[in-house]
C-alpha cells in the first residue's frame, strides 16, 4: 500500500482489446490542480552509507526515472530505502505482514548503515533526510544544519510509494481503496481525521468520568429515600401534642439551624484544608520533579552549555512559581485564620444558645422526653439535606457532561459527513475522468468491520458465540441504536429486533453496561465503503472480482494521475500485457511527467524507451554488494537496456526478423 501521503491522482484509461480509446483530457487535471512545472515535490538524490548498497549515490531527474538491472541487484531495495528514510512504512495495523517484510529487507540490506535522501519541496526548499538503521529520521537544511522538523505527517514533503503487489492489494481491499481516494484531498482529509480522533478520545475520557458520577448519584438517591419519612416524623412532632407549642417549635428549628451552621463551617474548612495541601504539594514541585530531568550528567557532555543555561532558566522559573504559590498559600491561610476565629465565636454563640434551648425544654417538661428524639431526627435530616445538595451538584455535573457529549457527538457526525462529501466528490471526478472504462463510487458508513470487531471483543468471555451474536447485531442495529438499548437495559428489544435469545440479550447488555461501553458504540468508526469497478463488456465488475491483470489495469491508471508528489512504483508492469503498457501506461507517463516526478523499478523496456526516461540507472551485483554501473539517458544506456530488458541484441534482432519489421 502506498505510504507518505494517501495515494496520488493519475490520468489514464485502460485500453483492453481495442485499437484505441479516448484518453482523459489533460485539461481536467488542470481544473483539479493548476500548477506550473516548478510546483511539485522532487527527490533529488539518494545516498547509501553501509550495507549491501554501500557507496551508492543516485541523482534523480525530473520526469521519468527508471531503475533497471538483473534480479538481486538491489533495485527494490532502493525503493524501500526511500520509503524507510521518509518514515513511510505501511501502517502496522493495516498491513502488518507488508511492514514486517519491508523492515526485514531494510534491516538486512542496510546492516547498521545510513540512508540519506535529498528532497526539494514544491516551494523550492531543499532538505536532507538522514536516517540510520534503527534510528528516527533527522531532517537537515540545505547546508546540512539540523532542524527541528519531523518528516512524519508534517505536510513538508510527501511521496507516493508502491511496493511490488501493492496495486493488486488496493484492488482487493476497500481499506486501501479508501486511502487511494483520500489521496486526492490528502490535506483536508488528514485534518478531518485528526480532529475526529481527538473528539473520539475526548468522548472516551468524558464517558470514563460519567460512570463514577452516575454510581455516586445512585448511592445518594438510595440514601435520600430516608428523607421523606424523617421529614414526616418531624412534621408530626411539630404539629402533635408534644410539639404544638410554637415556642418549642421555633427553638428546635433554631437548634437544627445551628447544626447546619456548624456543618457549613466544617465543610468550608475541609475544602480549604484540601486546597492548602494541594498548594503545599505544588510548592517546590518543579525543583523536585523537573530539575532532576536536567541531571548533572549532562553538564559534562558536549551540550553542557545548553543544559546549564536551561537549568538556570528552570531554577528561576521554579523560584518565581514558588513565590506565587507561597503568596496564594498566605491568602488561603489568612482566610483559614478568619474561618477558625469565626468557628470559635460560633461555638461560643452556639453554647449560649444551647443553654437557652435547654432551659426552655426544662421549663416545658411535657416536651422534654421527646426532645432528644427530635434533635436526633433533625441531625439526620440535616445530613440528608447535605447529601441532597451534593446530589443536585452531581446531577448538574452529569447534565453538563451529557450535554457536552451530545454536542461532541453532533460535531463528530458533521465531521464524518464532511469527510464523506469530499470522498464522494473525488469519486465523481474520477468517474468522469476515467469513464467509461472505470467507475468509482463510495457508500457512507458502508464498512461495519470495526463495529463487528468491537462487538466480538466486548462479548469475548461472556459465554456466547460472539461471532454469531455480533453478526446478528450488525445486521439489525446501528451502533447508536444498540447504545440506546444498552443504556436502557432493554433486553427484550434485543430479543425482538436482533433475533437473540434472552441469555444472549442479557449478556450483550452486560457487555455494554455503563457509559464507557455505550460511548464505544456511539463513536465506533463505520468506514465509508469505496467501490472501484472496471467495465467488462456491457457490465461493470468490482475490482476485487477481477483477474490479476484486470486489477492492475483498473488501479494503475488511478495511481498515475497528475500530482505534486513523486510516484515510486516497483515493477508497474507486473501482470500487464505490453499492449496496455504501450497504449495506456506509456501514454499517461507522457502526459504526467512534465509536472510530476516518476521513479519506476522495471523489467519492461517499453517503459524507459517509449516513455522516454529522463534518467536510467543500471544496477548490478557481485553477490556481496550491489552497485550502479551506469546512468544516463535512454540513448546513453541503450546497450544495458537491450541486454537486460530485451534479452540481448541477438534476441532483439531475431524478434524483428520474425515479425518482419
Amino acid at each position: 500500500m502506498a505510504t507518505g501521503s494517501p495515494p496520488p491522482p493519475f490520468w489514464g484509461s485502460p485500453l483492453r482489446n481495442q485499437q484505441s480509446r479516448r484518453l482523459p483530457q489533460l485539461a481536467y487535471f488542470t481544473a483539479m490542480k493548476s500548477r506550473n512545472n516548478a510546483s511539485f515535490h522532487r527527490i533529488k538524490a539518494l545516498a547509501i552509507i553501509g550495507g549491501f548498497l554501500d557507496g551508492l549515490r543516485i541523482t534523480f531527474a525530473d520526469g521519468l526515472n527508471c531503475i533497471i538491472g538483473a534480479r538481486g541487484t538491489g533495485k527494490t531495495t532502493i525503493l524501500e530505502f526511500v520509503r524507510y528514510a521518509m518514515d513511510a512504512l505501511p501502517k502496522g495495523d493495516a498491513s502488518p505482514a507488508a511492514r514486517r517484510r519491508i523492515e526485514g529487507l531494510v534491516s538486512k540490506n542496510l546492516d547498521g548503515g545510513r540512508v540519506e535522501l535529498e528532497v526539494e519541496t514544491m516551494d523550492g526548499l531543499t532538505y536532507i533526510i538522514s536516517r540510520a538503521d534503527g534510528e528516527e529520521p533527522v531532517v537537515l537544511d540545505a547546508q546540512r544544519n539540523p532542524t527541528s522538523i519531523s518528516i512524519k505527517n508534517n505536510g513538508l514533503f510527501r511521496a507516493d510509494i508502491y511496493s511490488q503487489n501493492d496495486v493488486e492489494t488496493i484492488a482487493d481491499q476497500g481499506r486501501y481503496q479508501l486511502d487511494l481516494i483520500d489521496g486526492f484531498e490528502a490535506a483536508q482529509i488528514s485534518n478531518l481525521d485528526y480532529t475526529i480522533r481527538d473528539i473520539r478520545n475526548h468522548l472516551a475520557s468524558t464517558a470514563s468520568s460519567l460512570d463514577p458520577l452516575r454510581r455516586k448519584l445512585t448511592t445518594l438517591d438510595e440514601e435520600l429515600k430516608k428523607l421523606p419519612d424523617i421529614e414526616d416524623r418531624l412534621k408530626g412532632m411539630a404539629a402533635g401534642s408534644e410539639g404544638g407549642n410554637e415556642e418549642i417549635n421555633r427553638a428546635h428549628e433554631a437548634k437544627a439551624l445551628r447544626d447546619r451552621e456548624t456543618r457549613a463551617l466544617r465543610n468550608v474548612g475541609q475544602q480549604m484544608s484540601d486546597i492548602v495541601k494541594n498548594i503545599e504539594a505544588m510548592t517546590g514541585n518543579i525543583r523536585r520533579q523537573v530539575s532532576p530531568l536536567l541531571a548533572r550528567e549532562f553538564s559534562a557532555g558536549d551540550n553542557a552549555p545548553l543544559f546549564t543555561q536551561l537549568a538556570t532558566v528552570l531554577d528561576s522559573c521554579a523560584g518565581e512559581v514558588d513565590v506565587a504559590l507561597n503568596g496564594a498559600l498566605q491568602h488561603v491561610q489568612g482566610f483559614g485564620a478568619a474561618l477558625s476565629e469565626a468557628a470559635d465565636k460560633l461555638a461560643v454563640a452556639h453554647q449560649e444558645q444551647e443553654l437557652t434551648f435547654r432551659a426552655l425544654i426544662e421549663k416545658h417538661r411535657e416536651h422534654q422526653s421527646r426532645s432528644v428524639e427530635r434533635t436526633n431526627l433533625e441531625r439526620l435530616r440535616n445530613g440528608l439535606l447535605e447529601q441532597r445538595r451534593e446530589r443536585e451538584e452531581t446531577a448538574q455535573r452529569i447534565e453538563a457532561v451529557a450535554t457536552e457529549r451530545v454536542r461532541m457527538l453532533d460535531q463528530l457526525s458533521e465531521l464524518r459527513d464532511e469527510r464523506f462529501t469530499l470522498r464522494q466528490d473525488v469519486s465523481r471526478r474520477l468517474t468522469e475522468a476515467l469513464a467509461p472504462e472505470i467507475r468509482v463510487s463510495i457508500r457512507q458508513h458502508g464498512d461495519s468491520s470495526e463495529y463487528q470487531s468491537l462487538l466480538e471483543d466486548s462479548l469475548r468471555g461472556q459465554g456466547v458465540r460472539q461471532g454469531l451474536v455480533a453478526q446478528k447485531l450488525v445486521r439489525a442495529l446501528t451502533p447508536t441504536q444498540l447504545a440506546a438499548i444498552a443504556r436502557a437495559g432493554d433486553t427484550q428489544a434485543l430479543v425482538e429486533r436482533a433475533d437473540l435469545n434472552p441469555d444472549q440479550a442479557a449478556k450483550v447488555i452486560t457487555a455494554f453496561s455503563g457509559e464507557t461501553g455505550a460511548c464505544a458504540l456511539e463513536t465506533v468508526e463505520l468506514r465509508d465503503d469505496p467501490s472501484i469497478e472496471l467495465k467488462d463488456g456491457a457490465e461493470y465488475k468490482m475490482s476485487s472480482a477481477l483477474s490479476t491483470g484486470q486489477k492492475c489495469t483498473t488501479i494503475l491508471p488511478i495511481l498515475l494521475l497528475d500530482n505534486e508528489n513523486p510516484l515510486l512504483v516497483d515493477q508497474p508492469e507486473d501482470n500487464l500485457d505490453n499492449r496496455f503498457i504501450f497504449q495506456t501506461v506509456v501514454a499517461n507517463i507522457h502526459k504526467v511527467k512534465p509536472t510530476r516526478q516518476l521513479i519506476f523499478v522495471t523489467h519492461n523496456p517499453n517503459i524507459p524507451v517509449l516513455g522516454e526516461a529522463s534518467r536510467v540507472f543500471v544496477m548490478e551485483s557481485d553477490g556481496e554488494h550491489g552497485a550502479k554501473t551506469s546512468e544516463g539517458t535512454v540513448d546513453e544506456c541503450k546497450q544495458s537496456i537491450v541486454t537486460l530488458l530485451e534479452g540481448g541484441e541477438d534476441a532483439f534482432r531475431k524478434r524483428g526478423e520474425r515479425y518482419r519489421f
